[in-house]
């Protein structure tokens, strides 16, 4: 397997593509400090192909990808076609999981939480800029410590030091 450095983002492609916009644009302004290697930069996918084919090309960005951002919507726990799979795919791989909750509830929100996720060892926040890069900066490269845990989240003196 290469180098792995990409940060691969699960969302709702129906309804959640906002939030991931959103992180793009945070990415391209100059002017915030948020950065990442888009996964999804790569490997084009048509939407004509057929599902294996897909799945295919998203095993083949998976397979170089550091660390996965999960934007958790209303609707996102329902969708098993794509967005299960790819959990699924990032939990074989060994994959540091981020669950954003669009809601902004800094914890595991239960009602919203893809059952799939609920008691792993990954991480909750909010949708906020500096907390999510402040898990991809440090969760992510600490995984090794925390896979024996679950539902990890920051408390809230760590969303009050980034002036959250």
């Amino acid at each position: 397997m290469g180098y792995r450095n990409k940060t691969y983002v699960i969302f709702d492609g129906d309804n959640d593509m906002w939030a991931y916009a959103y992180m793009l644009g945070w990415k391209s302004n100059d002017k915030i400090d948020f950065d990442f290697h888009d996964a999804h930069a790569t490997n084009d996918i048509n939407d004509a192909d057929p599902e294996s084919t897909v799945k295919r090309k998203l095993k083949a960005r998976l397979a170089n990808t550091k660390q996965a951002i999960v934007i958790v919507g209303e609707k996102t726990k329902n969708l098993y076609r794509y967005v299960r799979w790819e959990i699924e795919t990032c939990q074989e791989l060994g994959i540091p999981i981020i669950v954003v909750n669009l809601n902004n509830s800094r914890k595991m929100d239960s009602a919203l939480c893809p059952p799939i996720l609920k008691g792993m060892p990954v991480v909750h926040v909010a949708f906020k800029m500096k907390i999510v890069k402040h898990a991809l900066d440090n969760f992510c490269d600490n995984y090794a410590s925390h896979k024996n845990g679950s539902d990890y989240f920051y408390k809230d003196e760590v969303y009050t030091n980034l002036g959250i």
